[in-house]
């Protein structure tokens, strides 16, 4: 596809058409491939694709209520039923599940005539399905903090200081990528890949032009810390960026945003209006050889666009379909030219670690972990929110001491790195959160989601729900991942193996090992993790739930 047909153009006249007339029909497709020129099969594609798009008219009031972990943890199942027995009979109502809608601190969420609203209840849901108006959220201090050492500047008049000096050429390219080599910055998106080796990577690498794309497509249960960066300090997210693109030798730059974070849109648009105004985006921002230009690019919606070869096909403007690798975008990313893409949370940090130092953040960790970290906490705890912490605390102190301890009764269980994670036994609290240390325990750091399970929670139900939520979220591209997770919901749902659980247990990992080694992407390799988490960690639990037929 050209980048005349690009995601920058087909997406937004698709919102377009869906927002005139509350869907989008198979005449206004037609319509749009021959206004365009593109094939009609491409655009129908796209439609079906994308869970942004409908394609049937909505009914007058449509409650989308999420189904995913934290709310799980806070009874949505029992909302949604709720809901759905006031709505029963109504033409004019419509109550369906939602994945994950971001706002895991404040559950349950719930999307409402395409607005999301968090921490309802039964009361204020039941006036709105009477056609009362949309509640507002519940007031809430999603970062409860004081303040934040990402931030290194004392007032505003202060910000791009650090992309100023890199502009009055104070500090050339190679000096600042090795300043964030040296900081042991990693991508926090969940790779971990160490951010100063991918700019080398980018900056190095034969082909022009050059492109950085910050990933705040975040969309895993119970991640929503870049969510939280976004609305307090976007102005280091962007500043982060044009850094980067200053450093690797790219122009244009993107950030590409999940579709429910419309306030931080908002937001986003208004930091680029004041680098505009500063001439630190368009016109002579870089210099006379060097324009930046950083546009918004609104997802179409789905998990898999986190992934960052997926997020390069969406934005080409074909289906999010993760691309085989090698090569990778490093060398071959968007319209197959280097690209830097790093997630919120990590260009975020950058202008901190050039103004105090690389020794700076390095020195912030504990337990083997090295610099700073924010988390995301959810379930069920007395506060939860984000926080910015050393990398390496102990999930005890980090769930105790930021979040003031679980409420109701004991911690059962809980997920270090978000839903992917799988799940990690009260025995294991002491722990340090940190790459390496979660790996050898056979989990990992994720998403930097934290999510606490209490005492009396269904475990198997907990791995389910996780499950469910990668089966509908998988692209369906290869056939690993695509069978894979559907066979296991099914498997479980029936009870596990009618041959019994020894024969359980054996189909499950077969299957888990089959998925890691052939799936394309992250997403159907660690897809059945949280149901082996399951069975190692609680396995009487795990027998009652599969029959224990033997």
């Amino acid at each position: 596809m050209s980048r005349t047909a690009s995601g920058e153009t087909l997406y937004p006249r698709l919102r377009e058409i869906q927002k005139q007339d509350g869907f989008i029909s198979k005449q206004a497709v037609e319509s749009l491939s021959h206004e365009l020129n593109v094939p009609l099969y491409h655009l129908q594609g796209l439609v079906s694709f994308y869970p942004a798009f409908r394609t049937e008219p909505p009914r007058p009031t449509t409650l989308r209520i999420c189904r995913d972990l934290s709310c799980r943890l806070a009874e949505s199942g029992e909302l949604l039923e709720h809901c759905r027995r006031n709505a029963d009979g109504r033409d004019e109502v419509s109550v369906l599940e939602a994945p994950c809608l971001g706002r895991c601190e404040r559950a349950v969420a719930v999307e409402i005539n395409g607005v999301i609203r968090a921490g309802l209840t039964r009361d204020s849901l039941d006036a709105c399905l009477r056609g009362g108006p949309v509640p507002g959220d519940s007031p809430f201090d999603s970062f409860p903090q004081k303040s934040a050492q990402l931030e290194p500047y004392a007032s505003a008049g202060e910000r791009f200081s650090e992309l100023r000096a890199c502009l009055e050429t104070k500090r050339s390219p190679e000096e600042v990528i090795s300043s964030i080599r040296d900081s042991s910055l990693r991508g926090m998106g969940g790779a971990g890949f160490p951010t100063g080796v991918k700019w080398q990577i980018v900056r190095q690498a034969e082909g022009s032009p050059k492109y950085v794309i910050c990933n705040a497509d975040e969309s895993e249960p119970g991640t929503f810390k870049d969510r939280v960066i976004l609305e307090r300090w976007p102005h280091l997210v962007l500043e982060g960026m044009l850094i980067c693109m200053w450093a690797v030798g790219a122009k244009e730059g993107w950030i590409y945003i999940r579709h429910e974070y419309a306030e931080q849109m908002r937001l986003l648009q208004e930091v680029l209006a004041q680098a505009r105004a500063a001439g630190l985006v368009g016109g002579e921002s870089g210099g006379s050889d060097r324009q930046f230009e950083v546009r918004l690019f609104e997802s179409p919606g789905g998990y898999i666009c986190g992934e960052e070869t997926a997020l390069l096909e969406a934005m080409e403007g074909k289906r999010a379909e993760p691309r085989n690798k090698p090569p990778f975008p490093g060398t071959h990313g968007l319209w197959n030219r280097p690209t830097a893409i790093n997630n919120v949370e990590t260009f975020a940090f950058v202008p901190a670690i050039l103004r105090r130092g690389p020794e700076w953040f390095s020195g912030h960790g504990e337990n083997g972990g090295k610099g700073l970290k924010f988390l995301a906490l959810s379930g069920h705890v007395n506060r939860p929110g984000v926080y910015e912490v050393p990398l390496g605390i102990t999930a005890r102190r980090f769930i105790e001491e930021y979040g003031q301890g679980v409420r109701g009764s004991a911690i059962k269980a809980f997920a270090p790195g978000g839903a992917s994670s799988g799940f990690l036994p009260a025995s294991e609290l002491d722990v340090p959160l940190e790459f390496k240390a979660l790996a050898d325990r056979g989990s990992m750091l994720g998403s930097g989601a934290v999510v606490v399970v209490a005492e009396g929670t269904d475990m198997v139900d907990m791995a389910l729900n996780v499950v469910r939520f990668f089966r509908d979220e998988s692209c369906g591209k290869c056939v690993p991942c695509r069978e894979g997770t559907s066979t296991a919901v099914r498997f479980i749902e029936a009870g596990g193996a009618a041959s019994g659980q020894s024969e359980t247990d054996e189909a499950i990992e077969e299957l888990s090992q089959a998925m890691a080694l052939t799936s394309i992407c992250g997403l159907g390799q660690v897809a059945l993790i949280p149901l082996l988490s399951v069975q190692r960690h609680w396995p009487e639990e795990w027998a009652r739930a599969m029959g224990n037929k033997a």
